[in-house]
């Protein structure tokens, strides 16, 4: 099993490769709402007992990476080395297919609700569910709303966000489960947060994936190598692997 990430424009490296290099791409585009701009305004959650939780969304700083939606050279490009493609988005890029709506669950939150995904594999629609509400986060991805109901009760061991619009492993490892087969190599042309990259290492995907921006690209790989092969960076730099129960 590999696991190849670059720092590089993935338009530029798609162009280097063969027809239908991969069974399969996951792929969340810039949209061009403007998501890249520091949150201003708090945003609420209603929690159990019906009250309302005021919560102040992160600064990840000021960049300009989702200032419009990509050319249709990157789709046609996409759709070029892949045998199959997952576009996260496809309500701002007009795909017009089977789709994967992942809902929220934010509830009465001022929050998103939900987001459409494009996908080539057939014309229907699938509603996926996952708690993703800041602190609030879900314990399992289901198509069972009820299932899917259940908060992750750790907020010690909920997803540390890096990126504005990253999305939850468990997300990335349902749609793997769902729509990759076993030996199936998976391509992410714009990894950021490298929750992607996360799920298809866990559940022994090959992969490889791309992330322009300096920044995100070096926290997803210190991410990645905490989350998959328990190593951490120290403020000097150095790396630390941390001891598993196996090791004791």
């Amino acid at each position: 099993m590999t696991s190849e990430v670059f720092n590089t424009d993935c338009l530029e490296y798609m162009r280097t490769l063969p027809d239908k290099a991969f069974q399969l791409a996951i792929a969340d585009p810039p949209y061009g709402i403007g998501a890249d701009k520091p949150a201003v305004k708090p945003c609420k959650v209603r929690q159990r007992n019906g009250s309302y939780l005021p919560v102040k969304a992160p600064d990840y700083g000021k960049k300009d990476w989702d200032a419009q939606p990509p050319e249709q050279v990157f789709f046609d490009e996409l759709t070029r080395v892949c045998e199959n493609v997952i576009i996260w988005g496809a309500n701002y890029f007009g795909l017009a297919g089977g789709m994967i709506v992942w809902d929220k669950m934010n509830g009465d939150s001022d929050q998103y609700g939900c987001e459409i995904a494009y996908q080539s594999f057939n014309q229907r629609t699938d509603i996926v569910h996952y708690m993703w509400q800041g602190m609030f986060q879900g314990e399992c991805c289901s198509t069972d709303v009820n299932i899917a109901n259940r908060q992750q009760g750790n907020k010690q061991l909920n997803e540390k966000r890096i990126h504005p619009t990253q999305k939850p492993v468990a997300l990335y490892a349902w749609l793997l489960k769902n729509y990759a087969k076993p030996g199936d190599r998976i391509f992410d042309p714009m990894m950021g947060s490298q929750s992607s990259r996360i799920a298809a290492y866990k559940m022994g995907f090959d992969y490889v994936g791309c992330e322009l921006d300096k920044e995100y690209f070096d926290k997803g790989c210190e991410r990645f190598a905490k989350e998959c092969k328990g190593e951490i960076k120290l403020k000097d730099g150095s790396i630390v692997k941390q001891a598993s129960l196996f090791d004791l």
